[in-house]
């Protein structure tokens, strides 16, 4: 594996979480930088391959570490049978941090979770926030019904006041969407990917390019087998899904014991920056703030990555005060 960059910190590797081998991959410029533990979303998506696009001023001021969950990446294709729980995935990750302190000698770690890593990352830091030096939560999922209720009605929206009929014609063939519920079968797929599509042609989702797999297939750390695995992750993780689905924030106290940060795109309406942003209103934390990332949408790192990276270098130097 190629460090380009001449990075002090630069290596992969599997370590024994929770009675399996999962794979983390490291990068870094100093040891003394706080340690971020990078929580992917999907699930079964990791960002492992993606570090790039988005990542290399993060290591100026920060040891980045991608974990590919359990049920996702490298760590599924060493793992094809070990598929995840939400009670699972809480396990692992407690376990990894509990590593990632050991290795580097930190008493917390950073905690960054992007999309189904923000419903990973908020779970866990009401259960142990004595582990977590602060959490960022980006493009943070609160409410998953809401979310897609939110996200086709604005989509509807927009394609009523361009008076796309082509694309009104699709939503009434989509008929009722999301429902009262959100299962994840064959049927809600189907209406979900067309919703997707329509989002993405006004720019509201996340569209996945040519140059996004081009990143992916060029990273230091690509395997074929990677290809295997983000075919299978969707299946793999089908428990968390049913997770997913009645997840709400707003059903338990918004009160956190540790410093939270979101930071959201203000075109994202796959997870409704809108929804996120009235959420954090509620929230009593020891320190809190909100960053809404202009001209960026749910992968937002990826769509503006130096403002992504502004806002993340405002939240360390928070961090370093407090110290």
């Amino acid at each position: 594996m190629k460090n380009r960059l001449n990075r002090e910190i630069f290596f992969t590797e599997y370590v024994s979480i929770n009675g399996i081998d999962q794979f983390l991959f490291h990068s870094g410029t100093s040891c003394d930088n706080p340690v971020m533990l990078f929580l992917h979303g999907g699930p079964g998506a990791a960002k492992s391959l993606f570090t790039r696009v988005f990542q290399q001023k993060w290591e100026e001021i920060y040891t980045v570490v991608h974990w590919d969950q359990r049920g996702t990446g490298k760590t599924l294709t060493r793992n094809p049978d070990k598929l995840p729980s939400i009670a699972l995935m809480l396990q692992d990750l407690f376990e990894v941090i509990q590593y990632l302190k050991r290795q580097y000698h930190m008493p917390k770690i950073v905690l960054f979770g992007h999309s189904w890593g923000s419903v990973l990352g908020s779970v866990f830091i009401k259960q142990h926030p004595e582990d977590v030096a602060y959490y960022i939560g980006a493009a943070q999922v609160v409410n998953m019904l809401h979310n897609e209720q939110v996200g086709y009605n604005k989509v509807k929206e927009l394609i009523e006041q361009a008076g796309d009929k082509k694309s009104l014609k699709k939503l009434e063939k989509i008929g009722e969407y999301p429902g009262g519920k959100i299962v994840f079968d064959r049927a809600f797929l189907q209406k979900c990917e067309a919703v997707r599509k329509l989002q993405g042609q006004y720019n509201l989702a996340l569209k996945i390019d040519l140059a996004i797999w081009l990143a992916a297939v060029t990273s230091p750390i690509f395997q074929l087998s990677d290809i295997s695995s983000f075919k299978k992750a969707f299946q793999a993780n089908q428990q968390v899904l049913d997770y997913l689905s009645d997840f709400d924030l707003t059903s338990e106290s918004a009160e956190y014991q540790v410093p939270v940060y979101y930071v959201l795109g203000e075109c994202d309406w796959q997870a409704p920056f809108i929804i996120a942003e009235k959420y954090f209103a509620e929230i009593s934390a020891p320190d809190k703030n909100l960053y809404i990332i202009p001209g960026a949408g749910h992968s937002l790192m990826m769509d503006q990555p130096q403002l992504c990276f502004e806002a993340l270098a405002d939240i360390h130097g928070k961090g370093e005060q407090r110290h």
